[in-house]
């Protein structure tokens, strides 16, 4: 072997005693060629351990796992993730910090609004409907009470209190609307609406977004939370909607509100809602669902089989609750025209377009709304055309798109006083490289140097590129259980993104490790055997040998490159 190499490797490594044995190592017992197999093994490969195999046959785990977004969860409970109780106990390599937190301290924001909002002219003032709710919920929020009676200060201390607007600069503290939390009966959750938040035509964007301001009873704020981008229309569009317009279309599994306005008087607007498993009309809160088509041919031969795409009228389609599950009936979708259900238009459904709802399984049964109750009205047919169905007020509703951002975090139990905003956002992951180096890159907003990787409750090594991107190394899966060589299962975290003074982020993502079938070693041991004899044991002990260097050295050129 070249001296160079090994000067150079030695430069990199440290002189630390260990690194100094396996270099007199590989310059007494290996030779040029050797090294050469050695390394392109490990590029041709995988995975390698970082210690001898044993001589069971084992399955090692890769960090190649699959990357797992959470889609829909219910806004209660779902951050109570649990590791696996084989997985406790263990002590990260390297001597990194462990962030124990239990999942039921913690506390989440969560905010409905629209999609798109109607501009308003003149002096008049289009609110926007439905109105953005604010949802907390969370243990969490007990604990800072809990801290806050400890200290002795007053119940008015740990009200919370808030603000919402309009993330416009010009907008001054009188422009907010005050939320007024009122706990909700049968939860443990505060509820909150703007009700007269609006967009002027003085306001020349064609996209905004919301901000809210929560605080404490003695000031403190909590944080500002934003909503997502908002579109601001002039009025609903009649046209047809072209793929130019494919924003305003509503697509299948997208999450939609609806709401009935008798009279079209704004006092009389109801909104469809969920209430204990059952569905109602409200005049104050209404519930997002995920409106998905049903593939009607399909469906007739067993099951409900959902179909992707723009929602079209003559579609059937179906309204599940993102909160509790429960859900409507398979019903048609038809345009409504001068209270009339249109049966012969097939083209896609657009923002605030108003809507009649046929039962599939019910002729001439449409949802209508009656004395705030939801009922099924029996529509006559149109005699002049049959084309039409004749509506009341009641089954005339309005459809829109909506979104639902969670925001949750754990402050411990050491109630952190600084602010939690700015929020980070993770948007997607990438993983580079693979083994026992592998590298995660995280890609989304708000992030800063003082943020750290969390895979379930291990800390991992992270770097700051920008605000809008992170890389980690993925740590090793023998971090989470000491007889990780036997698991023939795959293994979930949660990620999470940890604060330098110990506040958590939860996020929606989490890390998969799977294990990845391998040549057994008493298999190996047999190949060796009859290509080269006695020296195929040599021959793996070298590439395990020199596979040791190969992490240490990347791992090393990886504090260099943080350092730099």
């Amino acid at each position: 072997m070249p001296k160079a190499f090994l000067n150079d490797t030695k430069m990199v490594l440290g002189c630390s005693p260990f690194f100094d044995r396996l270099l007199a190592q590989i310059s007494l017992g290996l030779s040029e060629t050797s090294m050469q197999q050695a390394i392109f093994s490990h590029t041709d490969s995988a995975l390698l351990p970082t210690f001898p195999l044993p001589p069971d046959p084992t399955n090692p785990l890769s960090h190649l796992g699959t990357l797992m977004p959470g889609h829909d969860a219910p806004r209660t409970g779902g951050w109570d993730r649990r590791i696996d109780p084989g997985l406790q106990g263990c002590h990260l390599l390297g001597g990194a910090r462990e962030a124990k937190r239990e999942a039921h301290a913690d506390q989440s924001v969560t905010i409905l609004h629209a999609k798109v909002a109607q501009k308003s002219y003149g002096n008049e003032k289009r609110f926007f409907c439905p109105p953005p709710c604010v949802y907390i919920s969370g243990h969490g929020w007990r604990v800072v009470q809990d801290h806050l009676k400890a200290g002795g200060y007053g119940d008015s201390v740990y009200r919370i209190c808030g603000y919402m607007c309009l993330d416009s600069s010009s907008q001054s503290q009188a422009d907010a609307f005050k939320l007024l939390f009122d706990e909700q009966p049968n939860s443990r959750q505060l509820f909150a609406c703007a009700k007269s938040l609006f967009i002027s035509d003085q306001d020349k964007r064609k996209h905004f977004c919301l901000l809210l301001r929560l605080f404490l009873g003695n000031r403190q704020e909590v944080g500002s939370f934003q909503s997502r981008m908002i579109k601001v229309i002039s009025k609903p569009s009649q046209k047809r909607q072209s793929m130019k317009n494919a924003d305003l279309c509503i697509s299948s599994c997208s999450k939609v509100a609806l709401f009935n306005r008798l009279r079209s008087q704004t006092v009389s607007t109801r909104y469809l809602s969920v209430d204990r498993g059952a569905f109602i009309a409200s005049a104050r809160q209404w519930t997002a669902f995920t409106i998905t088509m049903v593939d009607d041919q399909r469906a007739d031969q067993g099951g409900i089989v959902l179909s992707e795409g723009f929602i079209c009228y003559g579609s059937v389609v179906q309204f599940i609750c993102t909160e509790s599950g429960v859900a409507l009936p398979p019903m048609v979708i038809r345009k409504v025209n001068k209270q009339h259900a249109i049966l012969d238009v097939d083209e896609p459904v657009s923002q605030l377009h108003k809507c009649a709802f046929h039962f599939r399984d019910n002729p001439n049964a449409y949802l209508c709304l009656l004395n705030d109750t939801i009922i099924q009205y029996q529509a006559p047919s149109s005699i002049r055309d049959s084309s039409r169905v004749v509506l009341n007020d009641g089954s005339c509703w309005t459809i829109i798109g909506v979104e639902v951002v969670q925001f949750t975090f754990n402050q411990g139990l050491t109630c952190i006083q600084t602010p939690v905003s700015p929020f980070p956002v993770i948007n997607g992951l990438e993983v580079n490289g693979g083994g026992h180096v592998a590298m995660l890159e995280i890609h989304g907003e708000n992030f800063s140097p003082h943020l750290k990787m969390l895979f379930g409750n291990r800390e991992a090594e992270t770097m700051f590129k920008s605000p809008k991107s992170l890389l980690c190394v993925i740590p090793d899966v023998s971090v989470y259980s000491d007889n990780w060589r036997c698991f023939r299962r795959i293994i979930t975290l949660p990620l999470s993104l940890i604060r330098t003074d110990g506040l958590i982020y939860r996020t929606s993502y989490s890390f998969t490790y799977t294990p990845e079938l391998h040549l057994s070693a008493s298999s190996r041991g047999a190949a060796g055997g009859r290509e080269g004899g006695a020296d195929g044991g040599q021959e793996d002990g070298e590439d395990i040998l020199l596979e040791t260097i190969h992490q240490e050295f990347t791992r090393t050129n990886f504090h260099l490159f943080m350092q730099s």
